[in-house]
């Protein structure tokens, strides 16, 4: 029995059967193998949308004018602070004014006190004096009376005036102190706000720059992962080269059990199976090779992976600040300048008010002291119109009203003095006026509403903190996940173990039975010719076709076995796209 007879005799008892049992086993495992990285695969990119995702809406609240406005309304408010320690100085000269206009009329009340003192002197010397002339008893005693009027008006007005005096004698210590805590606080509360406004501002540009950083990084590991899922097909590639090995066995064993090969000896049947094997043996070869190189690309390519997934994480440590310089700790500082501006804006309020009852009270007091001195002008008249009636009575009486004539002269000389000191107190008052005013519009532009621009300038910058919190949790949350999936994903796709050796076993044992050479073909041309030209149109590949066209010879009588020219591949993806033609 020739050599090739016993190869018959070998492949009919089991060879066929042992090695597609192995062929089939490998191709479950590589169906397998690639269905679940794909999955694994697939995952990450589901993960990696989701951390892009994050990114972009951090980039969006990280770019929005709202928090650019927000910053300018801040330190808007910081400006309007920092007014507050001229606003006060301002605010106390406007007292000072009103404390020297109201001193100043202190004075002419004295006067105007000691004129009706001396009035009423005289009152009761014409009472007196006119006390044996009838007509007089009645006049005397009703002077008596205007001038008391009188006198009471000017003391009224003095104890009106007194009052003013001590309201703004409260009034500038409260602003005395007012101005010294303005000048101890104000300056490092304004600072601590711009440094803050300042730090926030900074904060946000490096979390910006990061995140173009982490979405590069994720980008690219996104192109990587559409990569490896295009190289995947090396998966699909292999199952269909396995199947079209079995597929080749298969034939074989047909063509050896149906009647075209009755007519063969046994020699002839064993070349004819050496053939196949041959060529199954070369198909196994070239699939193998080409499953390592691309299977050992793929796995480089996804443990590059983890460099860029420890990069993201470290980045992502760093937008969140890991409790050093993070968006909580620069939200808990500009929180705590802020409850101290707002401590200043208490003032501030308290300032105000104090200054607008000043101001109120100083009008009050003043259109009633004005009304006073018009009360004390008609006393003045009174009396001044009385003592000239009773000149004129005097002058009819002779020698007998001569006395009275002097003292009613000297009452109109003292009465005409209440209009000097009138009218210097009608100056007065009109300073009191003046410097209400100026308290008020003062006081006014102190407030500015700064209190609740702050506590909305605030309210503004922590919604936008929230939301840029709740962001990096989710960053965080992504970026973890695609570590963790990356992680999986390496242990899931090492095709190189366990595959790459079944693989290479099922190679070596098709070589081992096919042995070192290749039988002839002679006599075998109609046979050969037809199982090749079925086994070439299993092909999908235009490396079988290739491995095809090499091991079986050229015979006149096989039907043409070639296929369009297809490029070499230059690159992996390349040679994936060419394999699917």
């Amino acid at each position: 029995m020739t050599q090739y007879a016993a190869l018959v005799r070998h492949h009919d008892h089991g060879t066929a059967s042992r090695i597609g049992d192995k062929l089939e086993a490998a191709r479950g495992k590589v169906e397998q193998r690639f269905l679940e990285g794909g999955n694994v695969l697939l995952s990450v990119m589901d993960v990696l949308n989701r951390l892009l995702a994050s990114l972009d809406n951090i980039s969006r609240s990280l770019e929005t004018g709202s928090a650019d406005d927000t910053m300018a309304d801040l330190l808007a408010t910081v400006r309007n602070l920092s007014d507050l320690p001229q606003i006060q100085s301002s605010r106390q000269t406007h007292l000072e004014v009103l404390a020297k206009a109201g001193g100043g009329m202190r004075t002419h009340v004295a006067d105007m006190q000691e004129t009706m003192r001396y009035l009423q002197t005289f009152a009761v010397t014409v009472k007196i004096t006119g006390a044996g002339l009838p007509e007089f008893s009645g006049f005397a005693e009703e002077i008596l009376e205007r001038i008391r009027s009188g006198t009471g008006e000017v003391n009224s007005f003095a104890t009106q005036l007194a009052a003013l005096e001590k309201e703004l004698s409260l009034a500038r210590s409260f602003g005395t102190n007012i101005s010294k805590q303005y000048a101890q606080t104000v300056p490092d509360v304004a600072k601590a706000l711009e440094n803050d406004v300042k730090t926030i501002t900074e904060h946000r540009k490096k979390l910006g720059v990061i995140a173009r950083e982490v979405s590069v990084l994720a980008r690219g590991i996104q192109s990587k992962v559409g990569t490896t899922l295009s190289a995947l097909q090396i998966g699909d590639i292999t199952r269909q080269r396995i199947e079209h090995v079995q597929a080749a066995l298969s034939m074989l064993d047909t063509c050896l059990d149906g009647d075209e090969c009755k007519v063969l000896d046994f020699d002839a049947r064993g070349r004819l199976v050496n053939i196949i094997h041959h060529l199954c043996a070369a198909q196994m070869v070239e699939m193998v090779e080409d499953f390592q190189r691309d299977s050992r690309n793929v796995v480089q390519t996804i443990a590059s992976f983890g460099g860029d997934t420890q990069e993201i994480l470290n980045l992502r440590a760093q937008m969140q600040g890991n409790g050093s310089d993070g968006q909580d700790n620069v939200m808990r500082a500009l929180e705590e300048s802020v409850t101290k501006a707002l401590g200043i804006v208490k003032q501030v309020e308290a300032a105000s008010l104090k200054a607008d009852q000043v101001s109120q009270s100083t009008t009050e007091t003043a259109s009633r002291l004005l009304e006073g001195i018009g009360n004390i002008r008609g006393v003045k008249m009174d009396i001044h119109y009385m003592a000239l009636n009773t000149n004129l009575r005097c002058s009819r009486l002779g020698e007998a009203g001569r006395s009275i004539n002097v003292v009613t002269g000297e009452l109109r000389i003292f009465a005409a003095k209440l209009d000097e000191s009138a009218d210097a107190i009608v100056g007065g008052l009109t300073q009191l006026d003046t410097a209400a005013e100026n308290i008020a519009s003062a006081g006014s532009a102190g407030s500015l509403q700064l209190g609740e621009r702050l506590n909305g300038a605030v309210s503004n910058i922590r919604t936008t903190a929230n939301a840029m919190e709740e962001e990096l949790a989710n960053l965080s949350e992504h970026g973890r996940r695609v570590a963790s999936q990356i992680s999986l994903m390496i242990a899931k796709l090492d095709f190189q173990h366990d595959l790459g050796e079944i693989l290479a076993t099922c190679a070596d044992e098709l070589c081992d039975i096919a042995g070192p050479d290749i039988a002839g073909a002679e006599g075998l041309e109609a046979i050969l010719g037809g199982l090749s030209q079925r086994v070439f149109k299993t092909y999908t590949m235009v490396q079988e076709r290739n491995v095809h066209n090499a091991v079986i010879p050229q015979i006149e009588a096989f039907a043409p076995l070639t296929a369009a020219p297809v490029q070499a591949a230059q690159s992996d993806e390349d040679l994936f796209e060419d394999a699917l033609f």
